[in-house]
């Protein structure tokens, strides 16, 4: 029974993992080096993936400032021969004929219009609306016996819309009750 008992301490102190045979030794070291060979290709897949995705966002960046360059420049063009009429109805002589000078500021002021027009931009209609103040700001309440509690009574500066955006609310007196 000594001898069982003197077994089982040499079969616990023994090592669990134990090789039986030289082959296993040999192949612990290259699953090892399978591991890290894996490891670094996933590192530097993942370094290249990163800069390849800091690229991108960099030539996005600059394609979107150039279009809104581009954009402005086109915008801007369009706003040269209005400034060219104003420089020519302000050089005109002071004559007696303002009727001819009005009508010439009118031009110019349906030139602007018609080129805001041509880019999506329209204007709030606010005179007689109930106020709204997703589209006016209101700076003057004045009581009125003659309209309804938050109509607008006047537009003191107009407002402008492009397609469903606002671009800048429509500053309006709005009515209250006396």
């Amino acid at each position: 029974m000594s001898e069982h008992i003197l077994n089982d301490q040499e079969s616990q102190d023994a090592p669990a993992t134990a090789p039986t045979d030289e082959g296993e030794s040999d192949q612990q070291p290259d699953a090892t080096a399978t591991l890290r060979k894996e490891k670094d290709a996933l590192q530097d897949r993942l370094l290249r993936t990163a800069a390849e995705f800091d690229n991108y966002r960099k030539r996005m960046e600059r394609e979107r400032r150039e279009l809104s360059d581009y954009v402005a420049s086109e915008v801007l063009g369009e706003i040269l021969p209005i400034i060219d009429n104003f420089e020519r109805a302000l050089q005109a002589p002071a004559a007696a004929d303002d009727d001819a000078f009005r009508k010439g500021i009118e031009l110019i002021h349906k030139q602007m219009f018609d080129l805001l027009r041509k880019r999506g931009i329209r204007t709030i209609e606010a005179r007689g609306s109930d106020f709204d103040p997703n589209f006016h700001q209101a700076v003057i309440h004045e009581p009125s016996a003659e309209h309804r509690e938050g109509e607008v009574i006047e537009e003191l500066q107009r407002g402008y819309m492009i397609g469903d955006r606002l671009l800048r609310p429509a500053m309006v007196k709005v009515a209250k009750s006396s």
